[in-house]
This record gives structure tokens, C-alpha cells and sequence, in this order.
């Protein structure tokens, strides 16, 4: 059984629900999840709240056959990681035919529901990744 942590939930809502990242001012270079420093530049950087588009690229994937618990009635399923327009590079579940789903294809940040804590508990939303073309 999945349960979430309200704290880390606040924490991380921005990058959940709305792909938004961090951009180094100085070096441009883009980071998700967010960062509170840069890694090329360290101190001499300045972070600033980056958006992400949500549109990308596919570079690897595999298709999960045997899922974590919590998750069996979503099997089987796609995950891949994808290669934003912007650079960074996330991992997420891919929707649509699993057939469609190879290297080189283009997606789509959607908002999906991702799970439940347990019955009777919180229903969990998060992005996915749809195909595109």
C-alpha cells in the first residue's frame, strides 16, 4: 500500500503538477527536478523557477510487466525517459498503446491520475507522458 506524505506533497507540487523545473540565470542550464543551486556554475549561479513546456522526446523505455504494489492494475504499462525540448531529461509512465511506444517518439506531458492510498484513500494525480506522433 502506497501513502503519501503531506509535507513532501507541498513540496513538491509545482514539479508534480506542473512541470516546472529551475534555470540557472547565468549558464542556462536547466534542471528537473528543481535545484537550489547550480551544478555548473555552484555558488556563482543564480536559480530562477524554470516551466517547462512538457513536450519531448523518447529515449529509452521498458515495459513493466510485474508492477510494485499498488500499481497491478495499471500492468502493464510503459515507462520511459524522456528528453524535454528544453534538455532536461525525466522519467514517467507513458500512455497509449504499448505497441506505438519506441525510442524516438515524440510526447506530451498529460495530468493522469497515478494511484490510490489504499480504498478509501487519497486518490494521488501526477503527469504522464502521451504519444504525440
Amino acid at each position: 500500500m502506497v501513502h503519501s506524505s503531506i509535507p513532501l506533497f507541498w513540496r513538491l507540487r509545482k514539479a508534480k503538477y506542473r512541470l516546472e523545473g529551475t534555470k540557472c540565470r547565468k549558464c542556462k542550464s536547466v534542471f528537473f527536478p528543481p535545484r537550489s543551486f547550480c551544478s555548473r556554475c555552484r555558488r556563482k549561479g543564480e536559480i530562477e523557477c524554470f516551466p517547462f513546456s512538457g513536450k519531448g522526446t523518447i529515449i529509452s523505455y521498458t515495459i513493466i510487466r510485474t508492477p510494485p504494489e499498488g500499481f497491478e492494475k495499471q500492468s502493464p504499462y510503459a515507462v520511459a525517459i524522456v528528453k524535454l525540448d528544453e534538455g532536461a531529461q525525466i522519467s514517467g509512465q507513458v500512455i497509449g498503446d504499448l505497441k506505438e511506444v519506441e525510442t524516438g517518439k515524440r510526447v506530451s506531458a498529460v495530468f493522469r491520475k497515478m494511484y490510490e492510498d489504499g480504498p478509501q484513500g487519497v486518490i494521488n494525480y501526477g503527469l504522464k507522458f502521451a504519444l504525440t506522433g
